[in-house]
């Protein structure tokens, strides 16, 4: 077991971390502001920004006339522009955008800009899009085997279709951008931005100049979750548009209410299914229908609908399968990443399927779970015909069906249920099998630069981004690992696209696969170049057994010779010598993700370098006189492979999970007809708080369980328990159908709110 408290995590705590809003004040620092629209669809028919132009303290007012380079923000078709031509998307679309010198003067300016719109009907909802045919991107299809036979084989059939919710980022560091004007060209961005490189090459377009004139820095960010991996490029390119205007710093950070009304949101799916079955419960085939919520522009959706789609499989073997992908265009903003990345609502609808099929049979969901993982019978390729290497669901089963005691508790749960008439307990296990590499493949790569000083001390620059997760803390581990090192002895320096061009967003769950072997890779020059000095030094000094540089080893702040004892340096002493001896001791680094691949066209290849398990069981207790829920016990085996710090996987997997819950269960985005909003500050949207963690939470990792060719045998942590969230929907759907013994299928949704669980209540009775 390996634990090192978080790099940052004093900081934290003490208020002392600096966040960009925290950084002292520019000299002339201006802010800025986002005069956007009123309405979700139309066109604007005039706008006069006289009296806001002409008030004392403003600085600019800028329309997408005055943007000196390209007017779109679009990250990968450019169907997003920086500021309204005309034409209105959604509401809070930016259309103007002000600097002045304070918030209040920017505020009053944007009072008094004059417009009027031409407003037309918006679409706000999928079914809506469909029924107007508002594709934003063609269909896509995986699919193996053949669907219409395998229903005919079936023994059984069952056809319908489950709606699943959005999901607010509801990061803590809304969307920030400090930008600052050099000299000529030149720009510096502190952008709280997941993808540093992306955000130079927006901004570099936007100003219509090269991005070596353009510097993005981010030293840590107050959570992201997906929200800033596209997003905070909109924050950082009206920040740099209004800075190169004035010459002057502006500064731009959205308001919450802002924040959650201008940016997307996890996507919202109706996911139609007609799954055919054995009477044991075997799967035969299954037909999948993902519709999603698109948004006003495409931004990741098609990359989000993909992994979706590459996850309807979830962990169980479908002999006939068929996914059909569509995005629907909406008058919303355009949806965009969030932790899981498609892969939750893609999973949902499947986990659904096993719990509805089990319910038909009246068995226990956990047997027919059982019995469709992959590996039962060598079935072990994925509808994508990729091959499920190393499988660990069979070795968590076996842990965590002894450590939460299923048996006996499903026992006693519905021992509990005949005797109480309004509470009703319920209780379910559900696992994960999730893909880990970006389905891009190019974007499998990272950066690192790492500097020794001659005093022996480590700095490190890489290419991800620290926004909580605790990616920094895992990179000084390694690094002090790899030259044999004290941690304290190392630290990583904030995200810098000069120091470490072309780097991918931090996203995927792939920061620490990708920064961390690319750190390795600059630490291994490094030693071999300080091998060779010490091995030389070694044999300046001793005239028999001459050292080689194959046995120079690097531990406990020493350099050594491990076939001659007594030959050994300081690493710093050694460091100093490499200074004297004109050594280079500063080195980049780089990593490629070996052996990916994926042809979109055929549905078929190898999008994952490999694939993360997980299982959770949870008990809940549901009043169903109100709807409230009460999460009694929850119980976590997750694989890792070997931990690099196992306190910062276990708290990735906690809050993982508890987000996930909240998405099955409180967070509900909801919009008028008109496209408004209507839940957009902390106290009309939900998020999980500490009342809400399970009243027994049991975290464990899968031991013995190495994974090989990856950065010290590790596995990604960051998205995949995210999906063990199931396990309190489905035990909540449990405790729901007991209230009719079992003998009616319940309606269920995401989320399921108390209020959906009345409504599910109400309807067992009709």
């Amino acid at each position: 077991m390996s634990v090192l408290a978080h790099e940052s995590a004093r900081l934290h705590v003490s208020g002392e971390a600096i966040y960009i809003d925290d950084m002292p004040t520019p000299a002339q620092l201006l802010i800025g502001r986002v005069f956007a629209s009123t309405i979700a669809k139309g066109t604007i028919k005039s706008y006069n920004l006289d009296k806001a132009r002409e008030l004392e303290g403003v600085h600019a007012v800028l329309t997408y006339k005055d943007i000196p380079g390209d007017n779109q923000m679009g990250p990968i078709i450019h169907d997003e522009p920086v500021l309204s031509e005309g034409e209105i998307s959604f509401i809070g679309q930016a259309i103007f955008i002000i600097a002045a010198e304070s918030e209040e003067i920017a505020k009053q300016a944007e009072r008094l800009i004059e417009i009027e719109y031409d407003e037309q009907k918006p679409i706000t909802s999928i079914r809506q899009a469909m029924s107007e045919g508002e594709l934003i991107q063609p269909a896509r299809i995986i699919q193996r085997g053949d669907v219409e036979k395998g229903f005919e084989e079936a023994t059984h059939i069952i056809e319908d279709e489950i709606e699943i919710g959005g999901q607010e980022q509801w990061y803590l560091e809304t969307q920030t951008c400090l930008s600052v004007p050099g000299e000529e060209n030149d720009m510096i961005a502190y952008s709280s931005t997941q993808n540093p490189s992306e955000t130079q090459a927006i901004i570099a377009e936007v100003l219509g100049v090269s991005k070596m004139e353009v510097e993005v820095q981010t030293r840590r960010m107050g959570g992201a979750f997906g929200g800033k991996e596209t997003q905070a490029n909109h924050v950082a390119s009206w920040a740099s548009v209004l800075a190169r205007y004035t010459k002057r710093p502006v500064k731009i950070r959205l308001f919450r209410d802002d924040d959650q009304k201008m940016t997307g949101k996890r996507h919202r799916f109706i996911t139609k299914y007609k799954v055919g079955f054995t009477a044991e419960g075997k799967l035969v085939a299954v037909d999948f229908q993902q519709n999603c919520d698109a948004g006003a522009a495409v931004d990741l959706t098609m990359a989000v609908l993909e992994r979706a789609m590459m996850h309807a499989d979830n962990s169980y073997w479908v002999p006939n399968i068929k996914i059909v992908g569509n995005a629907w265009k909406t008058n919303l903003p355009s949806n965009t990443a969030f932790r899981g990345f498609g892969g939750p609502q893609g999973v949902a609808a499947t986990e659904n399927i096993i719990d509805r099929i089990a319910r038909f049979l009246k068995k226990d969901a956990a047997e027919v779970r059982f019995m469709n993982f992959y590996g039962m019978e060598d079935n072990n390729v994925t509808p994508y015909f990729q091959t499920v290497e190393n499988n660990r669901l069979f070795m968590i089963w076996d842990q965590i069906m002894k450590s939460s005691d299923y048996k006996n508790r499903r026992a006693t749960v519905n021992e509990f249920n005949a005797k109480n008439e309004f509470y009703k307990k319920g209780l379910a296990i559900t696992p994960i099998k999730f893909g880990i590499s970006f389905t891009t493949a190019f974007l499998n790569q990272a950066g690192a630069l790492v500097n020794v000083y001659k005093d022996g001390t480590i700095l490190i620059n890489h290419g991800g981004t620290e926004m909580g997760q605790g990616l920094n803390t895992k990179i000084q581990q390694i690094a002090a690992l790899e030259l044999g090192v004290d941690v304290a002895n190392t630290k990583v320096n904030a995200t810098n696209t000069s120091k470490v061009p072309n780097a991918s967003a931090t996203a995927a769950s792939a920061g620490t696969d990708l920064n961390g072997a690319a750190v390795k890779n600059a630490c291994d020059k490094l030693k071999i170049r300080l091998s060779g000095l010490a091995a030389q030094l070694f044999n300046k000094a001793n005239n028999d057994n001459a050292s080689s540089i194959e046995n120079i080893r690097f531990e406990n702040n020493k350099v050594f010779d491990s076939a001659n004892a007594g030959r050994s340096f300081e690493f710093s002493d050694l460091t100093l010598q490499a200074v004297l001896n004109q050594v280079s001791l500063s080195a980049t680094g780089f990593y490629k993700t070996p052996d990916v691949h994926f042809d979109r066209e055929k549905g078929k290849g190898k999008p994952y370098h490999y694939f993360s398990f997980g299982m959770a069981v949870s008990e809940v207790t549901v009043d169903t006189l109100t709807g409230f829920v009460n999460i009694d016990r929850t119980d976590i085996v997750h694989d890792v492979g070997d931990s690099i710090l196992t306190n910062i996987d276990i708290g990735q997997i906690e809050g993982a999970f508890i987000q996930g819950m909240g998405w099955c269960t409180t967070e509900e985005c909801k919009w008028d007809d008109k496209g408004n909003l209507l839940n957009h500050s902390p106290d009309t949207y939900k998020i999980p708080g500490i009342q809400d963690i399970p009243d027994v939470f049991n975290v464990d990792l899968l031991q013995n369980a190495p994974n090989f060719n990856t950065i010290r045998r590790s596995k990604a942590v960051g998205e995949p328990p995210f999906m063990l969230c199931f396990a309190v929907w489905l035990a909540i759907k449990d405790a729901i159908s007991a209230a009719a013994d079992h003998k009616k299928e319940p309606k269920i949704q995401i989320p399921m709110t108390n209020e959906a669980i009345l409504l599910s209540l109400e309807d067992l009775k009709k």
